[in-house]
């Protein structure tokens, strides 16, 4: 029954597609050249209130085709970070996909039953997600961490538009 226990859990975590990978798909292997989004004191303070921390970065890295972006970013879940991939087209949420996920709990939201309500999410005035996206049970700090990613993502869009 151990052993059962280990290797479910050794199977939740890992790389589930690089980034660069994802990218290739996003735009149909013809990916945009990656520009950078220089972070200014006032949008480094808007990331910190959606983190709840500070974040420490200088410049984000993006791809864009006109209205269209994508973004590859990290927050920390419990103690690791988790990676994931999110496209944001005119203003929403097109898609998130979980691409990295180093935790021994919470990894049910790499599923697309729970990424998929993030689409087409937009961002409120006040940072907040336009749409609920529910929990999942034992997987709260993950779902949390997700749910900063969408926001900071659209977040950032909006500051290229």
């Amino acid at each position: 029954m151990l052993c059962l226990i280990g290797s479910l859990s050794a199977l939740a975590g890992g790389v589930y597609q690089e980034p660069a990978e994802f990218i290739d798909q996003v735009f149909d292997k013809n990916p945009p050249k990656a520009e950078v989004l220089w972070l200014d004191k006032t949008l480094k303070e808007k990331i910190a209130d959606i983190l709840d921390h500070s974040y420490n970065g200088l410049r984000v890295r993006y791809w864009q085709q006109e209205k269209r972006s994508a973004w590859i970013l990290e927050e920390i879940g419990k103690e690791k970070p988790i990676t994931a991939g999110i496209v944001i087209n005119d203003g929403k949420i097109e898609q998130l996909k979980i691409l990295a996920f180093r935790e021994s709990r919470g990894w049910e939201v790499k599923h697309d039953f729970f990424t998929s309500q993030f689409k087409q999410a937009g961002l409120k005035d006040d940072q907040q997600l336009d749409k609920k996206i529910d929990n999942i049970s034992g997987a709260t700090m993950s779902v949390r961490a997700v749910s900063k990613l969408a926001r900071i993502a659209l977040l950032l869009d909006q500051q290229i538009q």
